[in-house]
């Protein structure tokens, strides 16, 4: 072998065993199905991440509660487990009470106050205070959908669910609404929800429309009822320990990336929502609106902000926000 061919070898062996060419594979979960635009967007967001660190990042995305539970995802974050997850915002609360409080009912007049709400500094304030008790970054946000609920029994009203059993996620800031109406509120892991609904260990349960149709569960709750009561939105976080590791550009492209995956989805989200009405009195299920001021007023009469750890200065800078 020609001596240029032998220092050219020895030069390609010494950079591998450098590490110059490894390359760091993440693990980006989450727990919605993969028809859904949060997990095709994950999956766009992963490729563009590869694509621009030239190789030196990449991410397996891993949907459908497939690396654990939304719990165990988020406390994931600290344990190593993964790298990024894309999670509802309620779990943050966990954490830091205080960034729970968007999930506090009607919180948000709409779709477009929620978007807002995004480029405001209050959501940069709430996502700080998250930051330096965690040590994980919330990259960006993205619009989830409205929270409406189901039932075995036509609602109208919120004494309506008065002892009824409604399943709500495993975390706290979901209970206001079913605790100001009187509902059993029960926490099932939401890959157990279809099962519960089924064989009646609840009887009603609350989320986006594209959730209920996603997760089907409309084939075993005819009801469906717009109490529009949660305007909620997902978080992409990356881990602590990621982000330590990243130089400055990397944050800067790792936030990029998020933030256009986010943008993305909601707009998916958006238009898909405004479909779902029509499509699920098509397969003839029953699609009602409830008295949303009824219930409004009843969340704010009988639930406190301080019941959760939330301020009602944070609520009132929301509200404010045009």
């Amino acid at each position: 072998m020609k001596l240029w061919k032998k220092l050219l070898l020895a030069s390609v062996v010494a950079s591998c065993a450098s590490g110059a060419f490894a390359q760091t594979k993440l693990k980006w979960a989450h727990i919605m199905e993969t028809s859904e635009p949060f997990h095709i967007w994950s999956v766009w967001a992963a490729n563009e991440l590869s694509k621009r660190t030239n190789g030196k990042y990449s991410a397996d995305v891993y949907p459908a509660s497939q690396l654990g539970k939304e719990n165990d995802l988020n406390q994931g974050l600290t344990l190593g487990t993964v790298d990024i997850i894309v999670t509802g915002a309620g779990f943050a609360t966990k954490s830091y009470a205080p960034i729970g409080v968007t999930y506090y009912p009607y919180t948000f007049r709409d779709v477009d106050h929620l978007l807002k709400f995004f480029k405001s500094d209050v959501y940069k304030d709430l996502n700080k205070g998250y930051a330096e008790k965690t040590g994980h970054q919330i990259l960006s946000s993205m619009y989830y959908g409205t929270r409406q609920t189901t039932a075995n029994k036509p609602i109208t009203k919120c004494a309506d669910l008065k002892g009824l059993k409604m399943r709500v996620p495993d975390t706290p800031v979901y209970l206001a609404m079913p605790r100001a109406c009187g509902a059993n509120a029960t926490p099932i892991p939401f890959a157990e929800v279809y099962l519960a609904l089924q064989n009646g260990t609840v009887e009603a349960q609350e989320n986006p429309l594209t959730t209920i149709e996603a997760k089907k569960f409309y084939e075993v709750q005819k009801n469906i009822i717009l109490t529009g009561h949660i305007v909620e939105h997902l978080n992409i976080v990356v881990s602590g320990k990621l982000w330590k590791q990243l130089t400055d550009a990397e944050k800067k492209i790792l936030t990029d990336i998020a933030q256009e995956a986010s943008e993305k989805a909601s707009a998916d989200l958006v238009t898909r929502e405004k479909q779902m009405v029509d499509i699920f009195k098509k397969k003839g299920i029953s699609v009602t609106e409830a008295d949303r001021n009824d219930f409004r007023e009843s969340v704010l009469k009988s639930v406190k902000f301080e019941d959760f750890g939330y301020s009602k200065a944070d609520w009132d800078r929301i509200q404010n926000i045009k």
